[in-house]
């Protein structure tokens, strides 16, 4: 991999001057590459990780789906009309027991049932669903999520 990408993936907040000096390129050469990179479609967007605190009014949930693939286009054509959601963050073909993984958000457990039941469900070739909901995240994206304060004392056994 890129190192400049790399590093863009650490931490996209880096500043040019900040990335020259970490991979050696001139400043000018970095702005270039990441225009370059972004023109490309290499780098996609970029996000903030946002403690669960913060974004207390939204529910995410993982969602397992069993398809039948289409025979001239695969998983193609329902992944396309799956991901067109608002609700879907991401949308990934998946080897094992299932065969897409869907993120989604929404602002109560109702909605995402809801969209479960009335949208996903309903769609042509999807067999079987199964929802997780996600009730604590501790790290995401290589980001430590809760900064607990560590227990000093030791363990002390009666």
């Amino acid at each position: 991999m890129d190192t400049l990408i790399k590093l863009l993936k650490q931490n996209a907040r880096l500043s040019c001057k900040e990335l020259a000096a970490m991979t050696g390129m001139s400043e000018a050469d970095v702005e270039k590459k990441i225009k370059e990179y972004e023109h490309n479609g290499i780098i996609k967007g970029y996000s903030a990780i946002v403690a669960d605190e913060a974004d207390e009014d939204n529910v995410t949930a993982f969602i397992e789906v069993k398809v039948t693939p289409k025979a001239d286009c695969g998983f193609d054509d329902i992944a396309k009309t799956i991901m067109m959601y608002d609700e879907v963050e991401s949308l990934t073909l998946m080897s094992g027991s299932f065969d897409l993984a869907i993120t989604i958000s929404g602002t109560n457990y109702k909605e995402i049932a809801l969209f479960v039941a009335q949208r996903l469900s309903t769609i042509d070739g999807v067999i079987s669903t199964t929802t997780h909901f996600t009730l604590k995240r501790y790290k995401e994206k290589g980001i430590f999520i809760e900064d607990e304060a560590t227990d000093e004392r030791g363990f002390v056994s009666p």
